[in-house]
């Protein structure tokens, strides 16, 4: 998520109409006696459908200058130890000291390359974002150019798929058409993001029985916990590959970072209403055992982290298409554990 400012919405309120025989001065040529309300911008939680308004992100420097200094001592000190390991090898025998050198080499070109591909994995992220954000922002204050642009930058995001090639061209072709902003991006999100939105709907689904069948059938708690963990981890690299992300290591917990906060602002995995009430509904307690009730909540709560995992790795909002909810993803779940009728 994007730790710029949130974009706010600006009203102005309408003037009392004048007297008879009284002249008017617009408004605009009386900045003094304009009042302007901001009124925060709302996004739709995909998972309950409730708006929620997002809060600026506040962050402290200490956290992260005492994160660089301990990194820059630890550091100095593996670059000491190797530098002193050397050396202790050349005095013993140059042939050691050679190859320590050479393995060296080798250990630096392969820690560039991993750090090479954590910032592209981190650009790319940073690009899905953005891409989000200024979608958001023409879409409050009516920027048709911002919205051309939008449009634009999402179809050479995925100049590189074939599969969506028929997409841009639909919308290459309806570029000069006089369109509404609404219209334009949501032409945008169904002819590029309709499929992805299908793929990550039935990855979500996927994840959320299998969690409900390992963890109903393990023995032991700490299965549960790891095999929900893990679970959580791949569904939300699969819903990030879906969406275009390359997550490295540094990427995935920014993700994972920005969902858990997600999951926070609408309401949190096993409090949302959604779920509390499909599984109050469902009389789970009374009507199957307890270790499949169990198995039950806890796929519903993975269904639920993985539509925040789609808020956060979507490069548009949804505008015309419908956000997917609890029940599109977790709908034949709950239906497995109602009792048959007799």
């Amino acid at each position: 998520m994007s730790s710029g400012q949130k974009p706010r919405a600006f009203r102005i309120n309408p003037e009392p109409p004048p007297g008879p025989g009284v002249t008017t001065t617009p408004l605009a040529a009386r900045p003094e006696q304009a009042r302007i309300v901001e009124e925060p911008f709302e996004i739709v939680d995909a998972a309950d459908g409730v708006a929620v308004p997002v809060a600026p992100r506040r962050g402290s420097p200490w956290g992260a200058l005492f994160l660089s200094a301990a990194g820059g001592l630890v550091s100095l000190g593996i670059g000491l130890s190797v530098e002193r390991m050397i050396a202790d090898l050349f005095q013993a025998a140059p042939w050691l000291g050679w190859v320590a050198l050479a393995l060296l080499g080798l250990a630096g070109l392969a820690l560039l390359a991993i750090v090479g591909r954590e910032l592209a994995g981190l650009r790319r992220e940073r690009k899905i974002e953005r891409l989000r954000q200024s979608a958001v922002d023409a879409l409050a204050t009516r920027d048709h150019t911002g919205a051309q642009a939008v449009v634009q930058a999402l179809s050479a995001f995925y100049a590189d798929r074939e599969s969506l090639a028929p997409g841009r061209a639909r919308i290459d072709a309806a570029a000069d058409a006089i369109l509404d902003v609404d219209d334009r991006i949501g032409l945008a999100e169904h002819e590029l993001l309709a499929g992805l939105d299908r793929q990550a709907r039935n990855a979500i689904a996927s994840a959320a029985k299998q969690v409900s069948a390992v963890t109903a059938l393990s023995p032991r708690a700490i299965v549960d916990v790891a095999f929900v963990v893990f679970a959580a981890v791949r569904l939300l690299r699969r819903i990030a590959a879906i969406y275009g992300g390359r997550p490295g290591f540094l990427g995935f917990l920014r993700l994972a970072r920005a969902a858990v906060g997600h999951l926070t602002v609408t309401g949190g995995m096993a409090v949302g209403e959604s779920v509390m009430q499909q599984v109050l509904g469902l009389g789970i307690a009374a009507r199957v055992s307890a270790k499949l009730g169990e198995g039950v909540l806890n796929g519903l709560m993975t269904a639920r982290f993985g539509l925040a995992a789609l808020n956060v790795c979507r490069p548009l909002p949804f505008v015309r298409e419908a956000p997917p909810r609890l029940a599109d993803v977790a709908g034949e779940l709950l239906r497995a554990a109602e009792p048959d009728p007799k």
